[in-house]
């Protein structure tokens, strides 16, 4: 994961994970990156909330714009009890 989130132009950007909001200075982030910053394991999967509440499933391997109104959570899995 990257040290400093600030970029070359001072901008910042904020990615809001699961209701808490990180600031980050690139227009990009990794699935990688975005699971670090939740604190959990890139194998539980990431999904993307739109302003919508519509969900995506990301891919281990993307990379995602970062753009406004835009959430990450882990996946939530239910089996019987």
């Amino acid at each position: 994961m990257k040290e400093d989130h600030v970029n070359q132009g001072g901008q910042k950007y904020f990615v809001n994970i699961e209701g808490k909001e990180f600031p980050w200075g690139d227009e990009t982030i990794t699935a990688e990156e975005i699971a670090q910053l939740g604190g959990w394991d890139l194998s539980q999967g990431i999904v993307e909330v739109d302003e919508e509440n519509n969900e995506r499933t990301i891919n281990a391997s993307e990379v995602i714009a970062i753009k406004p109104g835009h959430g990450y959570g882990k996946k939530h899995t239910w089996k019987r009890g």
